[in-house]
């Protein structure tokens, strides 16, 4: 077998075979005959001990990252390091990227040319600033995250501006807490061809003395705030699809009088994000998948990936822990600590203390059906400002004339929330948000909220020819 074709069959073999360690080691072996140590020295890393095994010694690459980022740090002495896109630049990263596996695609070859993401493509929503933001999964260790997020920010496309930032979640069990304590690892800006100057901003992550964050935790709460109006409209676009088996045309179409009104209102941001994740989301939807066949039928994309709104594919960092969630909204309600959070993926967007029914409140899958504002032409009533129909049953998730029973099982099965939360999260979510009721779901205390959702009312949502009969 001729050589390019040992290579080819490596390639493929890796590809299908992530977990064999042997075909790594002899993949690397081929990149160095080739003189691609860098490709190499991925693929040795991949080995793991089958390399230690065969060279009788350990990668010089597999030390923690945060020690050679501490290392540099200390050997270029400031705290501002502008890192070129050299070979020894790619051997860090390759470095902080592989301590942790990679997406296998990429690894068989990562300088090749991958097919784009249509949620990549150019069209994809940008933040006002151009930011090019990282959420990573704080998995792996400190060191190893501050590695992906780097990884992700400094390859691939960046910002129309420029700049990128990485951040990682509160984790909680199984679930990240988008309103909890947030982490800034890290900020980027371009500095010329090839060139970023780099800000470390966490102690822990990084085994060195910080950067100020200041600037970066106000523009990471400004991108915040667009991201989540980025998550109702893309649910708003997945539902109207759902439902109506047609794409909206104009944001106006989402935002319409009862019975019809998808979400409560608009904002200037989503005027500006409509247009851009429309199209996105139609190209993700008819992209072929893995098996050849379109899409049509999973209008599922919804939170809007893109490549300036969160973290672009990256050559050797797996998508999956450097980008937010792409599910649409949805409501978990865990009946045995009275939570009810707004969820997409393994991120809760909101979690409020509810009001229940004890066995009266039954277990299961809805969706809302219905969204009305001032039931029973009130916003004092039983029922309070806000309600919304589940699976057109008489259970609602609505408000209470008795504060004192949120948090208690005193409903007739209705979920009861509090004013100020339920209008939140009436304005939050849209017509046809899944709901699902069930037990030991959710953290047993509700993330905190730094600021409201809240969108402006634009068409009449009162439903004055009806009078609820919920179960309260």
């Amino acid at each position: 077998m001729e050589t390019q074709d040992d290579m080819n069959y490596l390639k493929r073999y890796v590809q299908n075979h992530p977990d064999n360690r042997m075909a790594w080691y002899l993949l690397g072996k081929r990149y160095m005959l080739e003189g691609k140590e860098a490709k190499a020295n991925y693929c040795f890393l991949q080995s793991g001990s089958i390399y230690d095994a065969y060279e009788r010694k350990q990668h010089p690459l597999a030390n923690e990252p945060k020690q050679m980022i501490a290392a540099w740090n200390r050997k270029r002495g400031m705290r501002m390091t502008a890192l070129r896109t050299s070979a020894a630049l790619l051997g860090l990263l390759a470095l902080m990227l592989l301590i942790s596996p990679g997406n296998s695609d990429e690894a068989a070859d990562p300088a090749a040319e991958q097919p784009s993401r249509a949620a990549d493509s150019a069209d994809a929503p940008a933040p006002a600033s151009g930011l090019k933001v990282v959420v990573v999964k704080p998995a792996g260790g400190d060191g190893a995250m501050l590695g992906r997020a780097l990884g992700a920010l400094l390859q691939g496309d960046v910002g129309e501006a420029g700049k990128g930032l990485a951040a990682a979640l509160e984790q909680s069990g199984k679930w990240r807490k988008w309103t909890g304590a947030t982490r800034l690892l890290a900020q980027t800006a371009k500095k010329g061809k090839g060139s970023s100057v780099v800000s470390l901003l966490d102690a822990k992550a990084c085994d060195c003395r910080p950067d100020a964050s200041a600037e970066a935790r106000t523009t990471y709460a400004a991108w915040s705030e667009e991201q989540e109006q980025r998550w109702t409209l893309a649910s708003a676009i997945a539902h109207y699809r759902e439902s109506r088996k047609a794409w909206p045309d104009e944001l106006a179409d989402l935002v319409r009088p009862y019975p019809d009104n998808m979400i409560s209102g608009s904002s200037k941001t989503m005027e500006k994000l409509f247009a851009p994740l429309l199209r996105s989301m139609k190209a993700e939807a008819s992209a072929p998948n893995g098996s050849g066949n379109p899409r049509d039928s999973e209008p599922h994309g919804a939170a809007g990936q893109s490549n300036n709104g969160q973290a672009g594919s990256s050559p050797a960092a797996s998508s999956e822990e450097t980008t937010l969630p792409q599910e649409p909204l949805s409501i978990l309600v865990d009946k045995d600590n009275h939570q009810l959070a707004v969820v997409s993926g393994d991120v809760i967007v909101r979690s409020y203390t509810v009001g229940l029914g004890g066995d009266k409140t039954p277990s299961g899958s809805f969706v809302i059906s219905e969204k009305v504002r001032n039931p029973n032409g009130r916003d004092d009533s039983e029922f309070g400002s806000r309600g919304m129909t589940l699976s057109d049953t008489l259970y609602a998730i609505h408000g209470t004339n008795d504060p004192s029973s949120v948090g208690k099982d005193e409903s007739h099965g209705c979920v009861r929330m509090n004013r100020k939360d339920l209008e939140e999260l009436y304005d939050l979510v849209p017509l046809g948000t899944k709901v699902t009721i069930k037990s030991g779901v959710l953290p047993d205390t509700p993330a905190p909220i730094a600021k409201r959702f809240r969108l402006q009312p634009a068409e009449n949502e009162t439903n004055p020819a009806v009078v609820y009969k919920w179960l309260d």
